[in-house]
């Protein structure tokens, strides 16, 4: 089991900017991919980013490309995801996952957090 806590959510503007964070317990956390997910109302969860265990490379979503980013301090076990220039349509709840398995891809995740509401308003 990796435990993971999601922080950070709120309601903001448009163009503003939010930092998520999230919580992982464990000893072992380098060993873990972590992912963000989101999902908005009546739709289906969609794949936003990904670091690597050492957090040395990156994978983020075309629709947050050059507006989020992702990182990570193994040092704190937490995991970031800094979003700017929000738009309306990126208002979901957000939620963190871990996995052992290779690839910084939207599969394969075994455990996630509760989530965090990100709300943008126009």
């Amino acid at each position: 089991q990796v435990p993971l806590v999601e922080s950070g959510g709120g309601l903001v503007q448009a163009g503003g900017s939010l930092r998520l964070s999230c919580a992982a317990s464990g000893r072992t956390f380098s060993d873990y991919v972590m992912g963000w997910f989101r999902q908005a109302p009546g739709k289906e969860r969609e794949f936003v980013a990904a670091n690597s265990g050492s957090g040395t490379s990156t994978n983020h979503a075309d629709s947050v490309k050059g507006r989020f980013t992702a990182s990570r301090s193994n040092a704190k076990n937490t995991v970031y995801l800094q979003m700017s220039s929000l738009k309306p349509e990126d208002t979901a709840v957000y939620y963190c996952a871990a996995k052992r398995t290779y690839g910084l891809g939207a599969s394969g995740y075994a455990y996630w957090g509760q989530g965090t509401q990100v709300t943008v308003s126009s």
